[in-house]
């Protein structure tokens, strides 16, 4: 593990897991218009890496909010975070059974709240089982942990902070969505949603950012995608916040940590009339 990488291997995570500061976490995530598909919670439950504990970014999100998994309160993401055993002092290791679906928001999630010993498993799942990881189907009984919230607002957007960026220019909007909803000629999966971009963004699928194995491309197969955006003040967005964050996950592995997420994304902005929304042939 390196504290300059935010990814580990699943070779290194077979050799550490035993570590008594290791907590693992399974992240898988299915996206609910994607009809038919086995829910993350199933998956996890038919099989996980030992030891890992389930975390839900539907549960573990503000209950109160009509968006889809917005960030909960420091408070309440300190007490399921306890209740998982995760907390201080722990070097947390998150992965998916769905590539990178989810496990770059939890990584971005913990960020947030002040947790900076945080990894992301490279392949997830499908790379833990190729290098002969266990798996089991039991979930684990965690000990209890105090997990000590420090909010990091940097990392984080509103729809009033991204309007402003996108009047002046103060920052670029890195768009995670595929090339057809960002360019408007493609239908969103949500209902009621206009396709297309806001102002001024670029479009960086988040697809682009993986290699035909499902691992993170590696820094120097990154820095062409990214090069023209990692010296300015970037916001990325996506359709609900969770793709999103694998732009974040690439630019740090970059060298760029502190690069902010519009939490509502798409699904905020194009519900708001006055949203200015751009299309593109």
């Amino acid at each position: 593990m390196s504290n300059n990488d935010p990814l580990v291997s699943a070779v290194w995570l077979k050799d550490n897991i035993g570590a008594p500061d290791i907590r693992v976490v399974d992240a898988t995530w299915v996206p609910p218009f994607l009809v038919g598909r086995t829910p993350g919670s199933e998956l996890y439950k038919q099989g996980h890496i030992p030891g890992a504990v389930y975390f839900d970014i539907d549960e573990i999100a503000d209950q109160d909010s009509d968006l889809p998994h917005m960030l909960p309160s420091p408070i309440l993401f300190s007490s399921r975070a306890r209740k998982l055993g995760l907390g201080d002092g722990n070097r947390i290791i998150v992965y998916d059974q769905n590539g990178f679906f989810a496990s770059a928001r939890v990584w971005w999630m913990l960020r947030v709240m002040g947790h900076q010993d945080v990894h992301v498993l490279n392949g997830g799942f499908s790379a833990w089982q190729a290098v002969g990881g266990e798996t089991e189907d039991l979930p684990p009984m965690p000990v209890e942990r105090h997990f000590t919230a420090r909010v990091r607002a940097d990392l984080v957007r509103d729809r009033a902070q991204v309007a402003s960026a996108v009047e002046d220019g103060s920052a670029r909007i890195l768009d995670a969505r595929a090339e057809g909803r960002f360019k408007g000629t493609a239908p969103e999966p949500r209902a009621d949603l206009q396709s297309g971009h806001m102002p001024g963004a670029a479009n960086i699928p988040a697809s682009d950012l993986l290699t035909p194995a499902g691992m993170l491309k590696e820094a120097e197969d990154l820095r062409p995608l990214l090069q023209d955006y990692v010296d300015a003040t970037v916001i990325t967005s996506c359709g609900s916040g969770v793709s999103a964050a694998l732009i974040n996950l690439a630019l740090a592995r970059l060298g760029h940590w502190d690069t902010a997420l519009y939490d509502g994304s798409w699904s905020e902005w194009a519900a708001h009339a006055d949203s200015p929304i751009a299309t593109a042939p």
